[in-house]
């Protein structure tokens, strides 16, 4: 793109160097103490920063200053001017390729691409008119006003060099007072779009291209759209490249670093070489990555590199070019240059000021959140940087005429760069403040302090619990109390209008409260798809999906993102279905139910062998292929001219091949032959045939006929159309491609919607922290609900589409997230010495070959056979006994679309494995076995919504109780599942008392354990086995009356599943589901049956090592529920059985 100088200051006809800031060497020149002279200038910033903390360009600053005393020391001292003398003769753009490439690289990966690419236009917009303005005004106020007489090339290239803002300083000092994200990406967004076309420009400009003699405006433009172009696939392909090396799994941190570093020199080496913007090529990079490109931990490691490069490259770029400017002659600093620097100054600022007013108005239109306010703080961001320094010297290289005086270029621009850091910095701060933008809003205030309060509330049940060890029993508690207490104090800046005393919840209103949960809801969804992603449950484009679906729904006031926002996000794959159904509609299928085959005579038998053999479609092919050679020879005129004759002989025979191929398919299919679309062409195909023979023979007949001759060349052109049959042999290979091309989409969309209901569970966890006004709470919760809901019936509709990718997908995030939970287990054995570092280095590269081998994993898998899916069922533990005696009693039932299974307030009939397909249940609110005179104080009159999916369980509650369904189930979709009856399950409970109703129990339990109580059991491991095998868990009966006491030492939850209690000391009533609380001593049952789930402590000296203590336990449970449900059969409820609805086979 660019020739290099020989130095820094060169002539642009390239011959001996003049160093105009200082004289050229007249001794040897001994290397080694300009190192020394980097290394010093690397040591005194770190000195000064530590001291200077908050004042960068006070640092920057005094490293200039340093450097101009040293320039002019170099100026009038041959030792000193021995230090500086290979940076004097370093070509100018040579720095720029050293400096930039890491700085740019740091800006652009700071900015979140979800963001930029929803103001990308505006941002646009901005760069456009800040140039055009730049041009205009700056141009004009450097020619007028200058008195060194730059020719106008210098001046437009000074112009358009102080127009660039820096995109690293320009954004500094907002983010360090909390400014909204948007207008920090948009700012350092539009600096990046400024430094990539002047980068360009200055690349014309080096190359000579203006100085042809043909080149036209239309070329210029052309040659700056391939550059832009280019530049962005150089970008994107090394940005591919660089997310490989990051992403492996077997590279380590180090090598990461190093690979990255290396790669971004490269991508910005490889764009400059081939004439395009290494710049832009890096911002492509840095926009193409975000944290799901990066292994766990190894961004902050990348970004605490890049960081210190690049305050390290700053310091030595101040220093260096201080140097530059004490080197040249002092007589040319006149007070006039002070002046056209203030005057400088203020034009930037102008500009800038002007840009914004211009823009405004599109900005308004696009964000709801800007106002006047934010145009004054973003006025004050045309701050300059190292970006203007490096291309400053390029002003006097590529100018016409040469000025006396080059080092004033740098200094004009050193000098306005100081400024802008200094005096716009503090400007854009103190505007942000006085104007009230880094306020923090009464809700966000509001759920501070929520957040602070249960951050307190843990702290407070810590140090209760660590009062009962007994090694902690003479430690002074009040004085731990008094220290650990959080006092969080909001800055006096961050108030909106109002002191700290005066927020009040209920001043503000439900809108404003729901809008700031809102956002706080999409703050936690990304969070948890992040998570999710480096668990390893969610893949990174679905992830990526997501997050940016979520952060491109954030700006739109009051909508709360829901799966079909993101399945509209992601684009409809209907058409991938539609492409595929036409492609299967046109493959040629040879079914042999059509063939007619002719009793005993051998000649119609002998002619159906050959065309329904294989051979016979191959030779159609062979023909076909045969006759390229003497197409081509027909549509070259040269080659037609002198083959006339040969042409009309192959023509002749090979549509006589066609003639023979067609009649002995129809000698075979008769009027079947035409049933085919396939026939029906190449019967068309031989009919043209035969008329383009006619017509030659016609035209050899009456060769004065104009008409005949040129209809004769029309048909010899379509001769074309018999290279269409080729097609069949295409449209098995496209129905493949299409068919992955679903299943992968059908994956993704599945992995998303699985995602998206993941983050709605998890928001719901974290809602009483986000608002704890009870309406606000309620309504977000109806929402969360109801997203959640309508996933959950999407996660149906695509398993009822694609049961086999489900399937597969399902079974490799089975394998991933054990796994992962090895190597967590492998972490612990390490870090406690169980597992010393070789072994463990070595375990962990197995482990993360296994996962790195789920990326062959197959794309679907066949569903198995109904009857393997009472394997699904958890309390049959997968025992052969029990799957033998109930798969000789099941039975399948067939359901189609708007089938009811059972109603509500009828009694069961049995319980429902759904095998493929998905149903609705509609019911009232869940009683949990709450007596109605106690549950009307619940309130809620809601109906509720579920959706069952493949392997789900319908009926199970109803059947344990014999009791009425208290909810109807109506099929969705097409619906096959596993039917046991009612009779068949208790002659089960029979057979196998008192396990297997206990069991029953247990899973019941567990479920509505962890569906309303995930957050308290988030430690838990309460695996249903582990929970049979090393009794974690347990359930207790309690009838009406009956008490239980409550130990706090070996039970650590206990959770009402179902019925209700009261606390015989207080009389305070607990129901279902309900945890009890610590100072609950005794309890009794209040409803006819009662369950509790008792979580003991994960003890293994308790839990596992005792094995009466299980087996006591678990038949103790059992007995009573058996005696609990011989006295409720004692009362005779009918059974009402009505199979009309579904079809019943006997499983194999």
């Amino acid at each position: 793109m660019s020739n290099t100088n020989s130095s820094f200051w060169v002539h642009k006809e390239g011959h001996k160097p003049e160093l105009l800031c200082g004289s050229s060497a007249s001794y040897t020149v001994v290397n080694g103490h300009f190192i020394m002279l980097v290394c010093s200038t690397i040591i005194l910033g770190g000195f000064l920063k530590t001291l200077l903390k908050n004042s960068e360009v006070t640092v920057l600053m005094i490293l200039s200053l340093l450097g101009f005393v040293i320039g002019q020391l170099a100026h009038n001292s041959i030792e000193v001017h021995k230090i500086v003398y290979p940076l004097l003769k370093t070509p100018s753009y040579s720095l720029y390729c050293y400096f930039s490439p890491m700085i740019i690289f740091m800006a652009a990966l700071d900015v979140d691409f979800c963001i930029l690419k929803n103001v990308f236009w505006q941002v646009l917009l901005i760069g456009l008119v800040s140039l055009l303005m730049t041009f205009i005004i700056l141009g004009y106020v450097v020619l007028k006003f200058n008195k060194d007489l730059w020719d106008l090339q210098s001046s437009i290239l000074f112009s358009m060099i102080v127009g660039m803002t820096d995109p690293v300083h320009s954004v500094n000092s907002l983010k360090t007072i909390g400014i909204s994200k948007t207008y920090t990406d948009i700012i350092r967004g539009e600096s990046m779009i400024i430094c990539g076309f002047t980068s360009i420009c200055f690349g014309v400009f080096r190359s000579d291209f203006l100085h042809i003699s043909m080149f036209t405006e239309f070329r210029v433009i052309l040659g700056l759209c391939l550059d832009i172009l280019g530049s962005i696939i150089c970008g994107y392909s090394c940005s591919r490249i660089i997310q490989f090396i990051l992403t492996d799994l077997f590279s380590n941190t180090l090598t990461s670093v190093i690979l990255c570093i290396s790669m971004v020199y490269m991508t910005f080496y490889i764009g400059e070489s081939f004439g395009m913007s290494g710049m832009i090529a890096l911002v492509t990079v840095g926009l193409n990555f975000d944290s799901l490109s990066f292994k766990p931990r190894i961004e902050v490691t990348i970004t605490k590199f890049l960081i210190m490069f690049s305050s390290v490259y700053q310091q030595l770029i101040y220093t260096f070019f201080g140097i530059v400017i004490g080197c040249g002659e002092t007589k040319y600093l006149r007070f006039h240059t002070v002046v056209f620097m203030l005057i400088l100054f203020a034009t930037v600022n102008f500009v800038r000021l002007l840009t914004i007013v211009l823009v405004s108005p599109l900005l308004m239109h696009a964000n709801y959140e800007y106002n006047w306010r934010w145009g004054i703080v973003i006025a004050w961001s045309g701050i300059k940087g190292i970006f203007s320094l490096l291309l400053a010297p390029d002003i006097h290289n590529l100018a016409d005429q040469k000025v006396e005086s080059p080092q004033l270029f740098i200094l004009y621009v050193q000098g306005i760069s100081l400024m802008t850091m200094g005096i716009n910095s503090y400007m854009m701060a103190h505007s942000a403040r006085t104007l009230g933008l880094c306020a923090i809003s009464l809700p966000r205030q509001m759920a501070i302090q929520n957040a602070i309060k249960h951050i307190q509330e843990i702290i407070q049940n810590t140090i209760t619990l660590f009062k009962t060890e007994k090694i902690l029993t003479n430690v002074n508690w009040t004085l731990v109390e008094e220290k650990t207490k959080i006092e969080y104090i909001i800055p006096s800046d961050a108030y909106n209008n109002a002191s700290h005393d005066d927020i009040e919840e209920e001043s503000l209103t439900e809108e404003v409260l729901i809008e700031e949960a809102r956002l706080h809801v999409a703050i936690i969804q990304m969070s948890s798809f992040e998570k999710q992603c480096n668990d390893g449950i969610l893949s990174v484009e679905a992830a990526r999906i997501l997050i940016s679906a979520t952060k491109s729904f954030c700006p739109i006031q009051g909508k709360f993102m829901s799966i079909y926002d993101v399945s509209t996000y992601v684009r409809a794959r209907s058409w991938l279905i539609k492409f595929k159904n036409m492609l299967t509609s046109l493959e040629y299928h040879k079914d042999k139910a059509l063939f007619i085959l002719y009793g005993d005579n051998k000649f119609l038998l002998f002619v159906c062998h050959v065309v329904f053999s294989e051979e016979f479609e191959y030779a159609g092919h062979i023909i076909t292929v045969m006759y390229i050679y003497p197409m081509i020879m027909h549509l070259w005129p040269m080659a037609r001219e002198l083959n006339v004759s040969g042409l009309i002989s192959v023509n002749n025979y090979f549509v006589f091949l066609y003639i023979f191929q067609a009649a002995m398919k129809i000698i075979s299919l008769k009027r079947k032959y035409f049933h085919q679309y396939w026939n029906t062409l190449e019967f068309l195909i031989m009919l043209v045939g035969i008329i383009d023979i006619f017509c030659i023979y016609f035209v050899k007949l009456r060769p004065d006929n104009f008409a005949l001759i040129q209809m004769t060349v029309i048909l010899g052109y379509f001769r074309i159309i018999r290279f269409i049959p080729f097609i069949k042999l295409i449209i098995p290979l496209l129905i493949n491609i299409v068919d992955v091309q679903i299943k992968k989409r059908l994956r993704l969309m599945y992995s998303i919607t699985k995602g998206y209901v993941k983050s709605q569970e998890d928001t719901k966890l974290l809602i009483k922290q986000i608002s704890s006004r009870e309406s606000v709470y309620q309504k977000l919760y109806e929402i969360l609900e109801t997203n959640k809901r309508d996933a959950v019936k999407e996660l149906g509709l695509i398993e009822h589409e694609g049961r086999d990718v489900v399937i597969a997908l399902k079974t490799r995030q089975a394998i991933r997230r054990i796994i992962a939970k090895a190597l967590k287990n492998l972490t612990f054995l390490w870090s406690r010495g169980i597992i010393d570092k070789h072994e463990g280095i070595e375990m962990n590269k197995v482990f993360l070959a296994k996962i790195k081998a789920l990326n062959n994993f197959p794309m679907a898998i066949p569903p198995p056979t109904p009857d393997k899916y009472l394997h699904n069922i958890v309390w049959l533990e997968n025992k052969d006994v029990l799957i033998e005696f109930f798969k000789e009693r099941a039975k399948l039932a067939y359901f189609d679309y708007g089938d009811v299974i059972c109603r509500e307030g009828e009694m069961p009939q049995g319980i429902y494995l759904i095998i493929s397909g998905m149903a609705i249940l509609h019911s009232s609110p869940p009683t949990f076995g709450i007596d109605s005179s106690l549950r009307s104080e619940r309130g809620s009159k809601s109906m509720f919504t579920e959706y069952c999916t493949s392997g789900d369980i319908i009926g199970e509650l109803s059947c344990l109780l014999k009791r009425e369904t208290e909810y109807t189930a109506i099929c969705e979709t097409i619906l096959q599942a596993c039917f046991i009856s009612l009779e068949d399950l208790y002659e089960g409970f029979d057979v196998f008392w008192p396990s297997l109703e206990y069991k029953i129990w247990l899973k019941f339990a567990l479920s509505v354990a962890y569906q309303y109580f995930e957050s308290s059991l988030i430690d838990e491991d309460l695996e249903f086995q582990k929970c049979v095998t090393f009794n974690l868990a347990y359930v207790e009966t309690l009838s009406s009356y009956n008490e239980m006491t409550i130990d706090n030492v070996t039970m650590k939850f206990v959770i009402i599943v179902y019925g209700s209690v009261i606390d015989t000391k207080t009389e305070v009533p607990y129901l279902a589901p309900c945890i009890l609380p610590k100072t609950c001593e005794q309890i009794q049952g209040t409803s006819d049956l009662s369950k509790l789930l008792v979580v003991q402590p994960s003890d293994p000296a308790k839990n596992t090592d005792d094995p009466k203590v299980m087996v006591s336990t678990g038949l103790r449970m059992s007995q009573r529920e058996y005696n609990w449900k011989r006295k409720y059969e004692e009362r005779n409820f009918p059974l009402s059985w009505n199979r009309s609805q579904t079809t019943r086979i006997q499983l194999p």
